[in-house]
C-alpha cells in the first residue's frame, strides 16, 4: 500500500522534497494522538509518518522523530505476527496487520496493527529498533496534525458481507510533491475517491470521483476503491497508477483530481479476475523501470513500463487478461505485504510455516 510509502519515478523523481526538512514537522503539535484504527501508512519527508484512520474517517501526520541514516542490514523476523501478537498480549488470529512501511531515512519497518477483528479493534503502530526487534511507537506523547476527510460513508453503510463502508474511507495513501494523496470510498454517488491535501494540513476539501471501465466485468464501476496505487510521470505528466480488485489497473492524471471533479480514468490492464491487488512499488534494474505488485490470490507480478504511454486503452469486455502485460515471480508466494528498502532490496512480510508471517528481505526481481 505507497511511498508508495517514497518512490521512484519513471523519468523525473516525482517525489523530491519541495519543503524545508524543518517545515514537516514545524505545524505539528505535541499530544495524545488518538487514533481509532491503524490502516494504511506512507512515509513523507524528515521522518513524518501519514497513518490512514478509517474509523474516525482522518489522516494523522506523526512525528516519528526517527531521523538517523542507518547502514544497518534489514532486519529479519520469523513469526512477526506471533511476536507482534506476543507484544500486544493476545493470539495471533486476533490481531490484523493492515499495512507496512520502510523509512527511508532509518530504514526501520513499521506496522501498523489492529488489536482484536471487531469494529473495537484497537490501532497501534509498531516498528523495528536498531537491533531489529519489534517496539511500540507510543501515541500518548507525540507530535501530530489530523486531517478530517470529508463525506466519508456512514458506518451503518454496509457491503453485501455485512462490512462496514466505513473501514473503506481510506484504501491507500502516499506522499507527493507537499501533498498526502489518499484513496478510498465517499458518501458520493460515484463513491470511488480519490483526493490530494495540501500538507501542512489545513482546509480538506471534496475530494474527486473516480469512474473506470472493468474490461472483464464488461461495465463502467464507480463504486469500487482504489486498493493501491503509485505516483507516475509519463512524458513529463503527473499520474496515479491505480489497482483496484478485480483487477483493472488504470491510471489517472494528477492534473484531473480536482474538488468535487468527475473524472474517468484510463485502463491499461486487467491483470486477473479474482484477485485483490495489495501493494505496489517502482524500482529500477539494468536501467528499465518496472512495478512489482504483491496479490492476494496471482501472486508477486513484475510489469515493465516502457509500455505505459503507448499501450491502448481497454475500452471493450476483455478476456481475464489483457492489456499491460506482466511475469509472476514464482519464488515468491504469500506476499502479503511489500515495501521499497533500498535501490537493489524490498521488504515483504510473507506466509510461513503453521501459520506464521516472517519479516524478510529480498532482491528485487
Amino acid at each position: 500500500m505507497l511511498t508508495r510509502k517514497i518512490l521512484g519515478m519513471l523519468a523525473v523523481p516525482l517525489l523530491a522534497v519541495t519543503l524545508p526538512a524543518a517545515d514537516m514537522t514545524s505545524s505539528l503539535k505535541a499530544g495524545k494522538a488518538g487514533l481509532q484504527s491503524a490502516g494504511v501508512m506512507a512515509f513523507g519527508p524528515d521522518g513524518v509518518l501519514f497513518v490512514g484512520d478509517s474509523k474516525s474517517g482522518a489522516v494523522w501526520a506523526l512525528d516519528t522523530a526517527d531521523r538517523k541514516a542507518s547502514t544497518a542490514k534489514p532486519p529479519e523476523i520469523a513469526g512477526a505476527n506471533q511476536k507482534i501478537a506476543a507484544m500486544l498480549g493476545t493470539a495471533p488470529d486476533q490481531i490484523l496487520i493492515n499495512d507496512m512501511a520502510v523509512n527511508p531515512i532509518s530504514k526501520r519497518v513499521y506496522f501498523s496493527v489492529s488489536r482484536g477483528r471487531g469494529p473495537e479493534a484497537a490501532g497501534v503502530i509498531l516498528r523495528t529498533n536498531a537491533a531489529g526487534q519489534l517496539e511500540e511507537l507510543s501515541l500518548d506523547n507525540i507530535k501530530f496534525a489530523q486531517a478530517a476527510i470529508p463525506d466519508v460513508p456512514d458506518p451503518s453503510q454496509k457491503d453485501r458481507r455485512g462490512q462496514s463502508f466505513r473501514m473503506e474511507a481510506i484504501t491507500d495513501i502516499g506522499f507527493m510533491d507537499g501533498k498526502v494523496f489518499i484513496a478510498g470510498l465517499s458518501n458520493q454517488e460515484f463513491s470511488s475517491n480519490l483526493r490530494a491535501i495540501p500538507f501542512p494540513f489545513a482546509n480538506v476539501e471534496k475530494g474527486t470521483s473516480v469512474e473506470i471501465y472493468h474490461g472483464s466485468h464488461g461495465r463502467f464501476e464507480t463504486n469500487s476503491p482504489v486498493r493501491t496505487f503509485v505516483p507516475y510521470e509519463v512524458k513529463k505528466k503527473q499520474y496515479i497508477l491505480a489497482a483496484y480488485t478485480c483487477t483493472p489497473l488504470v491510471k489517472v492524471p494528477v492534473s484531473d483530481l480536482k474538488p468535487g471533479a468527475k473524472v474517468t480514468g484510463v485502463t491499461i490492464a486487467e491483470l486477473g479476475n479474482r484477485n485483490r491487488p495489495l501493494d505496489m512499488i517502482v524500482y529500477s534494474k539494468s536501467g528499465k523501470e518496472f512495478i512489482l505488485m504483491n496479490n492476494s490470490s496471482r501472486g508477486v507480478m513484475k510489469m515493465g513500463t516502457d509500455k505505459l504511454d503507448a499501450i491502448d486503452a481497454i475500452t471493450a469486455p476483455v478476456p481475464d487478461k489483457a492489456g499491460l502485460p506482466y511475469e509472476t515471480v514464482a519464488e515468491l508466494k504469500g506476499v502479503q505485504q511489500l515495501d521499497s528498502f533500498d535501490g537493489g532490496h524490498a521488504v515483504v512480510l510473507m506466509e510461513g510455516a503453521a501459520g506464521a508471517m516472517d519479516l524478510k528481505t529480498i532482491a528485487l526481481p
